[in-house]
């Protein structure tokens, strides 16, 4: 089932934006919580936060902690939310897929939210956020739409 577009509340998406900003220059991550509807359309209830786990200082890549998502698997089990995607920054660079990140992707049926971050007179400064997902098939990365909502 691929996702055609990725719907989010504001203050969602707000959260994620300063989570990027704090971590810069490294790489901030998380999980998206919600659901998806049978046209494959996701809609993010809620964002939960993970330490950048990756090797190297999380500069260049991110890795959610596995217990954070362990833990939240569980906690989602028996209800009608599940995770949907994960959320990543990219500090000095474009909100899209890296190399890094295309190489170490794996999960096709989760959205990816990337959201560039700028260094400015304040550290770093939040810009686009994008949504993308990978393509079970053929392994290329498509676009998702991605609609903020207040």
């Amino acid at each position: 089932m691929t996702a055609a577009r990725i719907r989010i509340e504001f203050a969602h998406w707000a959260d994620i934006s300063a989570q990027a900003e704090r971590a810069y220059p490294r790489e901030c991550c998380g999980l998206l919580v919600g659901t998806r509807d049978p046209g494959g359309d996701v809609t993010v209830t809620r964002v939960v936060p993970s330490p950048n786990v990756a090797r190297h200082g999380g500069f260049d890549r991110f890795e959610v902690d596995p217990q954070v998502r362990f833990d939240l698997m569980r906690e989602l089990r028996s209800g009608a939310e599940d995770i949907v995607g994960h959320y990543h920054s990219h500090p000095d660079h474009p909100a899209k897929p890296s190399q890094t990140d295309l190489d170490l992707a794996f999960e096709p049926d989760l959205a990816w939210l990337i959201t560039a971050v700028m260094k400015s007179d304040k550290g770093g400064s939040a810009g686009k956020t994008r949504a993308w997902k990978l393509n079970r098939d053929t392994g290329a990365i498509q676009a998702l739409d991605l609609i903020v909502v207040e």
